[in-house]
């Protein structure tokens, strides 16, 4: 019997400690944006998508140009029409209208391609820049012996933590990591 409350005891504080070293873990948050907003390859690929973006709707908007032309000639066309004319005009307006439907293809299909473009540029761009600030935030969380780094940015869908009050804020670190400079300028805190 003595042998059974000693294991008790024994297993009670176990548990105790197990309990006490968890309520222990260490937590920190990080502003991603703020980051990103200041990670010199981020500003870069963000003004390739740009550029991207704005050139090929130049090439949309060339397009849609030549269709409302083509529409307006259409329609002078169409009031041009008499007994005399009917068959040659009315020749005309048909071939003028596949040449309408196959130019709406066209447009629709260049802005499926320009959005799939864009998109896979943009994986193509940001995925090795994501790929780093992981592992400096990884890193700066192992140096600072962090058991969970929440994101507190707000563009990412609203916020990843409800509420925090104190923790280390390790988004200077990561920038330093980064080589970033500590003067950077901050995005807006988020709401608590």
């Amino acid at each position: 019997m003595r042998k059974l409350i000693n294991v008790f005891f024994v297993a009670a504080g176990l548990v105790f400690t197990a309990n006490m070293a968890s309520a222990q873990q260490k937590l920190g948050h990080i502003n991603s944006e703020e980051v990103f907003a200041n990670l010199p390859e981020a500003k870069t690929a963000q003004t390739t998508l740009e550029t991207l973006g704005k050139q090929k709707q130049a090439d949309i908007d060339a397009m849609i140009k030549e269709y409302q032309t083509k529409m307006t000639s259409a329609q002078s066309l169409e009031k041009t029409i008499s007994e005399a004319n009917k068959e040659a005009v009315g020749k005309q307006l048909q071939t003028v209208g596949q040449e309408l439907q196959d130019l709406e293809k066209r447009i629709t299909d260049a802005r499926t391609k320009a959005s799939q473009d864009i998109g896979a540029k943009q994986g193509e761009l940001f995925q090795p820049i994501q790929a780093k600030v992981a592992t400096a935030i990884s890193a700066v969380a192992k140096e600072k012996g962090l058991a969970y780094v929440f994101d507190i940015a707000n563009g990412q869908g609203g916020n990843n933590l409800v509420f925090w009050e104190g923790g280390d804020d390790i988004t200077a670190s990561v920038k330093t990591k980064l080589g970033i400079s500590a003067t950077a300028t901050k995005a807006p805190a988020p709401k608590k």
